[in-house]
Protein backbone atom coordinates (compact mmCIF):
# COMPACT_ATOMS: atom_id res chain seq x y z
CA UNK A 1 0.00 0.00 0.00
CA UNK A 2 2.99 2.49 0.99
CA UNK A 3 4.54 1.30 -2.13
CA UNK A 4 1.31 2.30 -4.60
CA UNK A 5 0.90 5.53 -2.58
CA UNK A 6 4.71 6.84 -3.31
CA UNK A 7 4.00 5.15 -7.10
CA UNK A 8 0.86 7.76 -6.81
CA UNK A 9 2.06 10.99 -5.40
CA UNK A 10 5.58 10.64 -8.17
CA UNK A 11 2.97 10.15 -10.77
CA UNK A 12 1.17 13.25 -9.51
CA UNK A 13 3.78 15.53 -8.93
CA UNK A 14 5.36 14.65 -12.32
CA UNK A 15 2.42 15.36 -14.37
CA UNK A 16 1.52 18.83 -12.18
CA UNK A 17 5.18 19.88 -13.31
CA UNK A 18 4.85 19.03 -17.08
CA UNK A 19 0.83 20.36 -17.24
CA UNK A 20 2.63 23.61 -14.83
CA UNK A 21 5.44 24.02 -17.96
CA UNK A 22 2.56 23.83 -20.43
CA UNK A 23 0.35 26.13 -18.71
CA UNK A 24 3.00 28.66 -18.37
CA UNK A 25 3.77 29.02 -21.61
CA UNK A 26 0.31 29.72 -22.62
CA UNK A 27 -0.03 32.53 -20.15
CA UNK A 28 3.03 34.16 -20.64
CA UNK A 29 1.96 33.85 -24.61
CA UNK A 30 -1.40 35.53 -24.44
CA UNK A 31 -0.21 38.44 -21.66
CA UNK A 32 2.42 38.89 -23.63
CA UNK A 33 -0.61 40.40 -26.29
CA UNK A 34 -1.74 43.02 -23.64
CA UNK A 35 0.51 46.19 -22.07
CA UNK A 36 -2.32 46.36 -19.14
CA UNK A 37 -0.75 44.62 -16.19
CA UNK A 38 -4.02 44.02 -15.07
CA UNK A 39 -4.63 41.77 -17.91
CA UNK A 40 -1.91 39.98 -17.39
CA UNK A 41 -2.46 39.18 -13.64
CA UNK A 42 -5.56 38.40 -14.82
CA UNK A 43 -4.50 35.80 -17.15
CA UNK A 44 -2.15 34.47 -14.89
CA UNK A 45 -5.06 33.94 -12.08
CA UNK A 46 -7.10 32.36 -14.20
CA UNK A 47 -4.86 29.79 -15.65
CA UNK A 48 -3.61 29.14 -12.43
CA UNK A 49 -7.10 28.08 -11.13
CA UNK A 50 -7.94 25.36 -13.65
CA UNK A 51 -4.04 23.86 -13.12
CA UNK A 52 -4.40 23.71 -9.46
CA UNK A 53 -7.78 21.77 -10.09
CA UNK A 54 -5.61 19.13 -11.89
CA UNK A 55 -4.09 17.80 -8.93
CA UNK A 56 -7.06 18.22 -6.55
CA UNK A 57 -8.99 15.67 -9.33
CA UNK A 58 -6.35 12.97 -9.02
CA UNK A 59 -6.02 13.81 -5.08
CA UNK A 60 -10.15 12.83 -5.20
CA UNK A 61 -9.30 9.12 -5.56
CA UNK A 62 -7.98 8.93 -2.24
CA UNK A 63 -10.01 11.00 0.34
CA UNK A 64 -13.80 10.65 0.47
CA UNK A 65 -15.73 12.94 -1.29
CA UNK A 66 -18.59 13.28 -2.95
CA UNK A 67 -19.27 11.72 -6.29
CA UNK A 68 -21.38 15.01 -7.78
CA UNK A 69 -18.83 17.31 -6.37
CA UNK A 70 -15.70 14.80 -7.89
CA UNK A 71 -17.22 14.21 -11.16
CA UNK A 72 -18.11 18.20 -11.48
CA UNK A 73 -14.57 18.85 -10.61
CA UNK A 74 -13.31 16.25 -12.89
CA UNK A 75 -15.12 17.76 -16.03
CA UNK A 76 -13.89 21.37 -15.22
CA UNK A 77 -10.98 20.45 -14.79
CA UNK A 78 -10.18 17.62 -17.77
CA UNK A 79 -11.95 19.86 -20.65
CA UNK A 80 -9.54 22.88 -19.44
CA UNK A 81 -6.61 20.32 -19.71
CA UNK A 82 -7.93 19.53 -23.41
CA UNK A 83 -8.60 22.55 -24.18
CA UNK A 84 -5.20 24.23 -23.50
CA UNK A 85 -3.31 21.52 -24.65
CA UNK A 86 -4.86 22.40 -27.95
CA UNK A 87 -3.87 26.09 -27.60
CA UNK A 88 -0.61 24.87 -26.51
CA UNK A 89 0.20 23.44 -29.76
CA UNK A 90 -1.48 26.14 -32.22
CA UNK A 91 0.47 28.71 -30.17
CA UNK A 92 3.89 26.95 -30.97
CA UNK A 93 2.99 26.59 -34.10
CA UNK A 94 1.69 30.07 -34.59
CA UNK A 95 5.76 31.30 -32.73
CA UNK A 96 7.62 28.76 -35.19
CA UNK A 97 6.08 30.96 -38.34
CA UNK A 98 7.15 33.78 -37.01
CA UNK A 99 10.69 32.15 -36.38
CA UNK A 100 10.52 31.61 -39.69
CA UNK A 101 9.53 34.70 -40.75
CA UNK A 102 12.90 36.18 -39.03
CA UNK A 103 14.77 33.88 -40.60
CA UNK A 104 13.47 34.26 -44.30
CA UNK A 105 13.80 37.97 -43.10
CA UNK A 106 17.46 37.69 -42.78
CA UNK A 107 18.50 36.08 -45.71
CA UNK A 108 16.77 38.30 -47.78
CA UNK A 109 18.95 40.94 -46.18
CA UNK A 110 21.75 39.12 -46.07
CA UNK A 111 22.15 37.35 -49.79
CA UNK A 112 20.44 40.39 -51.59
CA UNK A 113 21.02 43.75 -49.29
CA UNK A 114 17.53 44.37 -49.04
CA UNK A 115 16.24 46.77 -46.05
CA UNK A 116 13.75 45.23 -44.77
CA UNK A 117 14.29 46.62 -41.48
CA UNK A 118 10.67 48.30 -40.04
CA UNK A 119 9.00 46.82 -42.99
CA UNK A 120 8.55 43.39 -42.05
CA UNK A 121 7.88 42.91 -38.18
CA UNK A 122 8.75 45.55 -36.73
CA UNK A 123 8.04 45.71 -32.77
CA UNK A 124 4.63 47.26 -33.18
CA UNK A 125 3.59 45.03 -35.93
CA UNK A 126 4.65 42.25 -33.70
CA UNK A 127 2.79 43.19 -31.15
CA UNK A 128 -0.39 43.70 -33.14
CA UNK A 129 0.10 40.33 -34.69
CA UNK A 130 0.73 38.67 -31.70
CA UNK A 131 -2.92 39.60 -30.11
CA UNK A 132 -4.74 39.14 -33.18
CA UNK A 133 -3.51 35.61 -33.44
CA UNK A 134 -4.09 35.42 -30.22
CA UNK A 135 -7.49 35.74 -30.47
CA UNK A 136 -7.58 33.30 -33.23
CA UNK A 137 -5.60 30.90 -31.59
CA UNK A 138 -8.19 31.10 -28.73
CA UNK A 139 -11.22 30.74 -31.21
CA UNK A 140 -9.51 27.72 -33.13
CA UNK A 141 -8.95 25.71 -30.45
CA UNK A 142 -12.68 26.62 -28.89
CA UNK A 143 -13.53 25.19 -32.09
CA UNK A 144 -11.34 21.97 -32.31
CA UNK A 145 -12.28 21.57 -28.77
CA UNK A 146 -16.14 21.80 -28.85
CA UNK A 147 -16.13 19.19 -31.98
CA UNK A 148 -13.50 16.96 -29.94
CA UNK A 149 -15.82 17.08 -26.74
CA UNK A 150 -18.73 16.34 -29.50
CA UNK A 151 -16.85 13.18 -31.03
CA UNK A 152 -15.73 12.06 -27.79
CA UNK A 153 -19.02 11.82 -26.18
CA UNK A 154 -21.14 10.93 -28.56
CA UNK A 155 -21.87 7.54 -30.47
CA UNK A 156 -19.12 5.37 -30.91
CA UNK A 157 -17.81 4.04 -34.53
CA UNK A 158 -18.44 0.25 -35.08
CA UNK A 159 -15.33 -0.79 -36.99
CA UNK A 160 -15.25 -3.98 -38.74
CA UNK A 161 -11.91 -5.41 -39.80
CA UNK A 162 -11.39 -8.65 -41.67
CA UNK A 163 -8.06 -10.37 -40.64
CA UNK A 164 -6.44 -13.33 -43.26
CA UNK A 165 -5.18 -16.36 -41.45
CA UNK A 166 -3.55 -18.73 -43.57
CA UNK A 167 -4.96 -22.40 -43.68
CA UNK A 168 -8.10 -21.15 -42.34
CA UNK A 169 -10.81 -24.01 -42.12
CA UNK A 170 -14.37 -23.87 -43.31
CA UNK A 171 -15.26 -23.79 -39.39
CA UNK A 172 -13.37 -20.90 -38.81
CA UNK A 173 -14.74 -18.52 -41.49
CA UNK A 174 -15.96 -15.40 -40.45
CA UNK A 175 -15.28 -16.04 -36.53
CA UNK A 176 -16.28 -12.45 -35.24
CA UNK A 177 -14.31 -11.02 -32.30
CA UNK A 178 -15.97 -8.12 -30.87
CA UNK A 179 -13.42 -5.77 -29.39
CA UNK A 180 -13.70 -2.95 -26.40
CA UNK A 181 -10.80 -1.50 -24.75
CA UNK A 182 -9.65 1.74 -23.10
CA UNK A 183 -13.09 2.68 -21.71
CA UNK A 184 -11.53 4.38 -18.88
CA UNK A 185 -14.57 4.15 -16.56
CA UNK A 186 -13.28 6.92 -13.86
CA UNK A 187 -14.19 10.27 -12.62
CA UNK A 188 -16.06 11.35 -16.45
CA UNK A 189 -17.38 7.98 -17.50
CA UNK A 190 -19.81 6.51 -15.93
CA UNK A 191 -22.46 3.39 -15.85
CA UNK A 192 -24.50 5.05 -18.38
CA UNK A 193 -21.27 4.94 -20.78
CA UNK A 194 -20.78 1.34 -20.22
CA UNK A 195 -24.61 0.81 -20.49
CA UNK A 196 -24.47 1.45 -24.21
CA UNK A 197 -21.52 -0.75 -24.60
CA UNK A 198 -23.21 -3.59 -23.42
CA UNK A 199 -26.29 -2.68 -25.76
CA UNK A 200 -24.14 -2.05 -28.86
CA UNK A 201 -21.58 -5.22 -28.22
CA UNK A 202 -24.74 -7.48 -27.99
CA UNK A 203 -26.22 -6.23 -30.87
CA UNK A 204 -22.98 -7.24 -33.20
CA UNK A 205 -23.47 -11.19 -32.36
CA UNK A 206 -19.99 -11.79 -31.27
CA UNK A 207 -18.36 -15.00 -31.01
CA UNK A 208 -15.65 -13.61 -28.46
CA UNK A 209 -15.91 -10.51 -27.00
CA UNK A 210 -12.21 -9.26 -25.94
CA UNK A 211 -11.55 -6.54 -23.60
CA UNK A 212 -7.58 -5.54 -23.97
CA UNK A 213 -7.13 -3.29 -20.80
CA UNK A 214 -7.63 0.24 -19.46
CA UNK A 215 -11.49 -0.22 -17.91
CA UNK A 216 -11.25 1.85 -15.33
CA UNK A 217 -9.22 4.68 -13.26
CA UNK A 218 -10.10 4.02 -9.70
CA UNK A 219 -11.01 1.49 -7.64
CA UNK A 220 -13.50 -1.27 -7.23
CA UNK A 221 -15.34 0.59 -4.28
CA UNK A 222 -15.44 4.08 -6.14
CA UNK A 223 -16.59 2.06 -9.34
CA UNK A 224 -18.11 -1.17 -8.95
CA UNK A 225 -21.75 0.04 -9.59
CA UNK A 226 -20.41 1.99 -13.37
CA UNK A 227 -19.05 -1.22 -14.07
CA UNK A 228 -22.07 -3.46 -13.07
CA UNK A 229 -23.05 -3.80 -16.51
CA UNK A 230 -20.61 -5.27 -18.24
CA UNK A 231 -21.70 -8.49 -16.48
CA UNK A 232 -24.36 -8.63 -19.65
CA UNK A 233 -22.08 -8.77 -22.23
CA UNK A 234 -23.13 -11.55 -24.30
CA UNK A 235 -21.42 -13.74 -26.88
CA UNK A 236 -21.31 -17.55 -28.36
CA UNK A 237 -17.52 -18.58 -26.12
CA UNK A 238 -18.04 -15.84 -23.20
CA UNK A 239 -16.01 -12.23 -22.18
CA UNK A 240 -11.74 -12.48 -21.80
CA UNK A 241 -9.87 -9.84 -20.48
CA UNK A 242 -6.07 -9.23 -20.18
CA UNK A 243 -4.85 -5.90 -18.24
CA UNK A 244 -3.93 -2.82 -18.99
CA UNK A 245 -1.56 -0.49 -17.28
CA UNK A 246 -4.45 1.66 -15.84
CA UNK A 247 -5.90 -1.76 -13.89
CA UNK A 248 -2.05 -1.60 -12.15
CA UNK A 249 -2.57 1.68 -11.25
CA UNK A 250 -6.00 1.45 -9.74
CA UNK A 251 -5.77 -2.12 -7.73
CA UNK A 252 -5.15 -4.71 -10.20
CA UNK A 253 -6.26 -7.59 -7.87
CA UNK A 254 -9.17 -6.50 -6.39
CA UNK A 255 -10.17 -5.73 -10.26
CA UNK A 256 -9.31 -9.40 -11.42
CA UNK A 257 -11.88 -10.19 -8.27
CA UNK A 258 -14.28 -7.80 -9.65
CA UNK A 259 -14.21 -8.57 -13.18
CA UNK A 260 -14.36 -12.79 -12.35
CA UNK A 261 -17.66 -11.91 -10.93
CA UNK A 262 -19.04 -10.59 -13.76
CA UNK A 263 -18.43 -13.60 -16.03
CA UNK A 264 -14.83 -11.67 -17.40
CA UNK A 265 -11.91 -14.63 -17.81
CA UNK A 266 -8.91 -12.84 -17.42
CA UNK A 267 -5.79 -14.30 -19.37
CA UNK A 268 -2.77 -13.94 -17.62
CA UNK A 269 -0.13 -15.03 -20.04
CA UNK A 270 -2.01 -17.90 -20.96
CA UNK A 271 -4.48 -18.93 -23.05
CA UNK A 272 -7.25 -20.64 -23.99
CA UNK A 273 -8.96 -23.36 -26.78
CA UNK A 274 -11.68 -22.61 -28.29
CA UNK A 275 -13.40 -25.25 -30.14
CA UNK A 276 -15.69 -23.59 -32.93
CA UNK A 277 -18.12 -26.25 -34.79
CA UNK A 278 -15.13 -28.73 -35.83
CA UNK A 279 -12.49 -26.55 -35.65
CA UNK A 280 -10.26 -25.44 -32.64
CA UNK A 281 -8.97 -21.47 -32.34
CA UNK A 282 -6.06 -20.54 -29.47
CA UNK A 283 -7.01 -17.65 -27.47
CA UNK A 284 -4.37 -16.11 -25.63
CA UNK A 285 -4.02 -13.33 -23.22
CA UNK A 286 -0.67 -11.33 -21.71
CA UNK A 287 -0.42 -9.16 -18.47
CA UNK A 288 0.53 -5.60 -19.47
CA UNK A 289 3.74 -5.18 -20.78
CA UNK A 290 4.46 -2.87 -18.01
CA UNK A 291 2.97 -4.92 -15.29
CA UNK A 292 5.82 -6.57 -14.10
CA UNK A 293 6.41 -3.02 -12.24
CA UNK A 294 3.66 -3.72 -10.04
CA UNK A 295 4.13 -7.79 -9.50
CA UNK A 296 7.17 -9.85 -10.16
CA UNK A 297 4.44 -12.81 -11.49
CA UNK A 298 2.95 -10.44 -14.04
CA UNK A 299 5.64 -10.32 -16.42
CA UNK A 300 4.14 -9.77 -20.28
CA UNK A 301 5.23 -13.12 -22.13
CA UNK A 302 3.77 -13.84 -25.17
CA UNK A 303 5.72 -16.92 -25.07
CA UNK A 304 4.27 -18.52 -21.98
CA UNK A 305 0.83 -17.45 -23.10
CA UNK A 306 1.47 -19.76 -26.07
CA UNK A 307 2.25 -22.52 -23.74
CA UNK A 308 0.30 -22.10 -20.54
CA UNK A 309 -2.86 -23.21 -21.10
CA UNK A 310 -5.92 -21.77 -18.80
CA UNK A 311 -7.70 -23.49 -15.85
CA UNK A 312 -10.46 -21.72 -16.62
CA UNK A 313 -13.50 -23.23 -16.55
CA UNK A 314 -14.69 -21.28 -19.80
CA UNK A 315 -12.15 -23.62 -22.24
CA UNK A 316 -14.30 -26.05 -24.67
CA UNK A 317 -11.15 -27.55 -26.20
CA UNK A 318 -9.06 -30.07 -25.50
CA UNK A 319 -5.15 -31.13 -25.39
CA UNK A 320 -5.56 -33.00 -28.48
CA UNK A 321 -7.41 -30.30 -30.44
CA UNK A 322 -5.43 -29.32 -34.01
CA UNK A 323 -5.02 -25.24 -33.30
CA UNK A 324 -6.14 -23.50 -36.45
CA UNK A 325 -5.54 -20.07 -35.40
CA UNK A 326 -3.64 -18.37 -32.65
CA UNK A 327 -4.96 -15.29 -31.82
CA UNK A 328 -3.21 -12.78 -28.75
CA UNK A 329 -4.57 -10.52 -26.67
CA UNK A 330 -2.15 -7.90 -25.51
CA UNK A 331 -2.93 -4.35 -24.04
CA UNK A 332 -0.13 -2.26 -25.60
CA UNK A 333 1.00 -2.75 -29.31
CA UNK A 334 4.73 -3.12 -28.73
CA UNK A 335 4.34 -6.58 -27.51
CA UNK A 336 3.96 -7.50 -31.26
CA UNK A 337 7.63 -7.80 -30.95
CA UNK A 338 6.83 -10.91 -28.68
CA UNK A 339 3.85 -12.46 -30.31
CA UNK A 340 5.32 -12.73 -33.73
CA UNK A 341 8.62 -14.68 -32.37
CA UNK A 342 6.46 -16.79 -30.68
CA UNK A 343 4.08 -17.74 -33.82
CA UNK A 344 1.12 -16.14 -32.94
CA UNK A 345 -1.78 -14.85 -36.30
CA UNK A 346 -3.04 -12.11 -34.86
CA UNK A 347 -2.45 -9.64 -32.26
CA UNK A 348 -5.29 -7.15 -30.62
CA UNK A 349 -4.36 -4.32 -28.86
CA UNK A 350 -5.12 -0.90 -27.47
CA UNK A 351 -3.31 1.55 -25.28
CA UNK A 352 -2.76 4.26 -27.81
CA UNK A 353 -6.23 6.02 -28.16
CA UNK A 354 -4.93 6.75 -31.73
CA UNK A 355 -3.34 9.55 -30.35
CA UNK A 356 -6.63 10.97 -29.28
CA UNK A 357 -5.86 14.57 -31.11
CA UNK A 358 -2.62 16.23 -32.47
CA UNK A 359 -0.43 15.70 -31.45
CA UNK A 360 -0.83 12.73 -29.95
CA UNK A 361 -0.52 10.30 -32.46
CA UNK A 362 3.27 11.91 -33.38
CA UNK A 363 3.99 11.57 -29.50
CA UNK A 364 2.83 7.73 -28.91
CA UNK A 365 4.95 6.72 -32.28
CA UNK A 366 7.65 7.71 -29.92
CA UNK A 367 6.91 4.49 -28.10
CA UNK A 368 4.92 2.15 -29.86
CA UNK A 369 5.47 1.15 -32.96
CA UNK A 370 1.93 1.05 -34.50
CA UNK A 371 -0.51 4.02 -33.32
CA UNK A 372 -3.85 2.41 -34.92
CA UNK A 373 -5.48 0.20 -37.54
CA UNK A 374 -4.32 -2.83 -39.22
CA UNK A 375 -1.10 -3.65 -40.07
CA UNK A 376 1.04 -6.80 -41.10
CA UNK A 377 4.68 -7.12 -38.97
CA UNK A 378 7.22 -8.92 -40.07
CA UNK A 379 5.41 -10.31 -42.70
CA UNK A 380 3.83 -12.82 -40.84
CA UNK A 381 1.80 -11.35 -37.62
CA UNK A 382 -1.37 -9.25 -38.25
CA UNK A 383 -1.97 -6.61 -35.56
CA UNK A 384 -5.03 -4.57 -34.77
CA UNK A 385 -4.76 -1.98 -32.63
CA UNK A 386 -8.24 -0.22 -31.62
CA UNK A 387 -8.29 3.35 -31.34
CA UNK A 388 -10.27 2.89 -27.72
CA UNK A 389 -13.43 2.80 -26.63
CA UNK A 390 -13.75 5.40 -24.10
CA UNK A 391 -11.13 8.15 -23.80
CA UNK A 392 -8.48 9.23 -20.95
CA UNK A 393 -7.82 12.47 -19.26
CA UNK A 394 -9.58 15.21 -21.49
CA UNK A 395 -12.58 14.18 -22.67
CA UNK A 396 -11.59 15.39 -26.48
CA UNK A 397 -11.48 13.12 -29.75
CA UNK A 398 -10.04 14.50 -32.84
CA UNK A 399 -9.09 12.73 -36.35
CA UNK A 400 -9.41 9.88 -33.61
CA UNK A 401 -12.73 9.05 -33.08
CA UNK A 402 -14.14 6.01 -30.29
CA UNK A 403 -14.53 2.72 -31.80
CA UNK A 404 -15.97 -0.97 -31.03
CA UNK A 405 -13.84 -3.45 -33.03
CA UNK A 406 -15.53 -6.29 -35.44
CA UNK A 407 -12.68 -8.33 -36.18
CA UNK A 408 -13.55 -11.34 -38.55
CA UNK A 409 -11.40 -14.13 -39.44
CA UNK A 410 -11.14 -14.79 -43.09
CA UNK A 411 -8.67 -17.29 -45.44
CA UNK A 412 -5.67 -16.03 -46.43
Amino acid sequence: MREQLLRFVIFLSVVTFVLGLGYAFVAMRLSAGFNDSSWKITIWLIIGFFLLLTPLTFAFRLITVPESLQQIVSWISYMAFGFFAMLLTLLVLRDLGFVLIDQVTSLLQKFRNLNLDGNVLSQDRRQFLLGATNLIMLGTAGGMFGYGLFRAVSTMDTEHVRVPVKNLPDALLGFRIVQVTDIHIGPTIKRAFAESIVQRVNSLKADVVAVTGDVVDGSVEQLRDHTAPFAGFSSTHGTFFVTGNHEYYSGCLPWLREFASLGFTALLNEHVVIRHKNASLMLAGVTDFKGAEFYSDHTSDPHRAMKNKSDSSHKNGTANDTIHAKVLLAHQPRSIHGAADAGFDLQISGHTHGGQFFPGPYLVKLQQPYVKGLHLHKKKTWIYVSRGTGYWGPPIRVGSPPEITVIELVRA
